[in-house]
C-alpha cells in the first residue's frame, strides 16, 4: 500500500510537470493555430535562467524568497524569448504551417546549442531551497516536497488559463481571430497583439517548467527541453489538442503511467508505456481505428 501512495503521488507530480509544459503547447495551438517545436527552448531558457539568477543574481538564492526570485527572472527570460520568437519569427508565418515547423525546429536546435556554447553540456546542480528540500510524511511514506510545489503550480496555471481563454476578452479576440482574422481586423480590433500576448503566455508556462522542473530531476542540461518536449506533445495529442482540460487529465496518466511501469517492469519500460497509451487512444478515438474499419468496408 505505501509503495501504490508513494508511486502515486509522484507520479501526480510528475504528471504536473508534464502539464506545465503541454498547456502551453496547447493554449497556443488552440488559440492560434501555431504548432510550436521551440517550445521545449523556451522550458531550457526558464531552466538555465532560474540556475543563473540563483548563482548571480544579487538576493536571490537558495533561501526561499531568493529562488523566488530566481524563478521569476527565469520566467521573465522564456517569456521575452518566447515573445521575441512571435514578433521575429512566427509572426511573418501565420498560415504557413510548413514553415512554422520549419522555424521552429531549427530554433529547438539553435537554443540547446547556444546554452551548451555557454555552460557547456554537464548537467549544472540545481538550487533546492530549504522549503522543499526534505519529504514530507503521508499515509506513512515519505514523499519528497518538490512534487506536492509541481502540483500546486499546475493547478495554480490551470485554473489561469482556463480564465483567460474563457473568461477574458483577450481570449475570445484570439479565437475569432483563428477563424477569421480578415473580419476581426475589419472591426478594428489588433489580433497581432493578443497573439502576442498568447505566445507569450505560453511560453511563460514552459518557462515555469524548466524552473521548477530543475527540482525534479536536481540537474539542468541544455537538452532538457527537447526531451520533455516529447512528452508534451503526447500529452497534447492525448488530451486533445485544443481542450486545456483535456491535456491536464492526459498529463496526469502520463504521469502515474510512466512511474508505475518504470516500478513494477524494467526500467525504462515507462518510456514505452507511454507509447503504447498514445497508440491505445489513436486506434480507440474517433477517426483512429473505427475511420479505418469504416474505409475497408466501403473499399
Amino acid at each position: 500500500m505505501s509503495t501504490i501512495v508513494l508511486l502515486t503521488l509522484t507520479g501526480l507530480g510528475l504528471g504536473a510537470l508534464y502539464f506545465l509544459i503541454a498547456s502551453g503547447l496547447s493554449l497556443i495551438f488552440g488559440l492560434m493555430d501555431v504548432l510550436n517545436f521551440a517550445h521545449g527552448a523556451f522550458l531550457a531558457i526558464g531552466a538555465y535562467g532560474t540556475w543563473w539568477a540563483s548563482e548571480y543574481l544579487p538576493g536571490a538564492g537558495p533561501d526561499g524568497f531568493g529562488f523566488l526570485l530566481a524563478v521569476a527572472f527565469g520566467v521573465a527570460a522564456g517569456t521575452l524569448a518566447a515573445t521575441l520568437v512571435e514578433l521575429c519569427v512566427i509572426r511573418p508565418l501565420y498560415g504557413r504551417h510548413r514553415e512554422q515547423i520549419l522555424a521552429t525546429v531549427g530554433l529547438s536546435l539553435a537554443v540547446p546549442a547556444l546554452l551548451q556554447a555557454v555552460w557547456g553540456a554537464d548537467p549544472l546542480p540545481f538550487p533546492r531551497p530549504d522549503l522543499v528540500s526534505g519529504t514530507v510524511g503521508v499515509l506513512g511514506v515519505n514523499v519528497p516536497r518538490d512534487r506536492f510545489l509541481l502540483i500546486l503550480a499546475a493547478v495554480a496555471v490551470f485554473t489561469a488559463l482556463w480564465l483567460f481563454n474563457a473568461r477574458t476578452r483577450y481570449g475570445l479576440i484570439v479565437r475569432a481571430g483563428v477563424q477569421d482574422r480578415a473580419m476581426v481586423t475589419a472591426l478594428g480590433i489588433d489580433v497581432r497583439k493578443a497573439f502576442t500576448l498568447v505566445f507569450a503566455i505560453g511560453g511563460a508556462a514552459a518557462a515555469l517548467a524548466g524552473a521548477l522542473g530543475g527540482l525534479y530531476f536536481g540537474v539542468v542540461t541544455p537538452t532538457q527541453g527537447l526531451s520533455l518536449l516529447i512528452f508534451a506533445f503526447i500529452v497534447v495529442v492525448i488530451g486533445g489538442t485544443t481542450s486545456l482540460t483535456g491535456c491536464a487529465v492526459a498529463s496526469l496518466a502520463v504521469g502515474l503511467v510512466q512511474q508505475f511501469a518504470n516500478y513494477y517492469t524494467v526500467a525504462g519500460l515507462g518510456d514505452i508505456a507511454v507509447v503504447v497509451l498514445l497508440a491505445l487512444v489513436l486506434l480507440t478515438r474517433q477517426g483512429g481505428l473505427a475511420a479505418r474499419k469504416s474505409a475497408e468496408r466501403v473499399a
